[in-house]
């Protein structure tokens, strides 16, 4: 795919899935809006090529701190083409044992990551994508939207509103020339699955493929260009399954 001139925003693009969209962007000639929590920099830019890329931080579960990152990226890239939402956290917490305390913070930390906080990123940057005449919203989400997740109750339900939320925005704004998809993953070998995978239900995991393993996070990035891709238009609202055939549904 030839992604040249490209203006490109990827929240959580500075490890795992995110640092992988943000290379694959990178590789085929867009210019690329890193956000991290606070961490990304000049180490993250130098290992992309092409460029000038720039660096942009905050908390995306504070909705001023994404008003305020999204608008940093629409100036540094003089504009938007392509927002991947794609910033989350994945917490286990055992419904059976969990204190009613301990269940407010388990819901309340990853529904505002990984369901509002892309909803604040999608709501700023649209009238950029509006107005680039090329607009796309990638989500990422997780296979766990569409199978539940019995240990981590709140990331299957805030993956499935983000998928929802996805479909919701690709009606609304198909008039405006804007396409809005979704990737739902399986497990992918990042940082923030190694507790699992290298844990005692490791090899379990890595069986729920018929192919014995996890995903990589560039097979991710891969799914996640082709939704963003100018081709893909007539994809608004799709969801990709990418999980290995680990999770198929009818």
């Amino acid at each position: 795919m030839d992604f040249q001139g490209y203006r490109v925003l990827v929240t959580g693009g500075s490890r795992g899935i995110g640092a992988a969209v943000c290379r694959a962007f990178a590789e085929q000639g867009a210019r690329v809006a890193v956000h991290s929590s606070g961490r990304s920099g000049p180490a993250e830019l130098a290992a992309l090529p092409g460029g000038p890329h720039v660096a942009v931080q905050g908390d995306v579960a504070d909705p001023d701190a994404v008003q305020a990152l999204v608008a940093e990226a629409v100036e540094a890239l003089g504009g938007l083409d392509v927002l991947v939402n794609n910033a989350g956290v994945f917490d286990q917490l055992d419904p059976r044992t969990a204190t009613y305390e301990q269940w407010q913070e388990h819901w309340r930390r990853t529904v505002e990551v990984d369901l509002l906080g892309a909803a604040w990123a999608s709501h700023c940057a649209l009238p950029a994508l509006v107005a680039s005449g090329r607009g796309r919203i990638v989500n990422v989400g997780s296979r766990g939207a569409s199978r539940g997740e019995p240990r981590a109750v709140a990331y299957g339900a805030a993956k499935a509103g983000l998928t929802a939320m996805g479909q919701s925005l690709a009606l609304a704004y198909a008039q405006d020339g804007v396409a809005v998809g979704s990737v739902l993953p399986g497990f992918v070998e990042t940082d923030m699955a190694t507790a699992v995978l290298d844990g005692p239900d490791g090899d379990a995991v890595r069986a729920q493929s018929p192919a014995g393993r996890v995903g990589q996070p560039e097979e991710v990035a891969a799914a996640v260009l082709f939704l963003a891709g100018p081709g893909a238009f007539w994809s608004t609202g799709a969801v990709l399954d990418v999980n290995g055939a680990s999770y198929l549904r009818s």
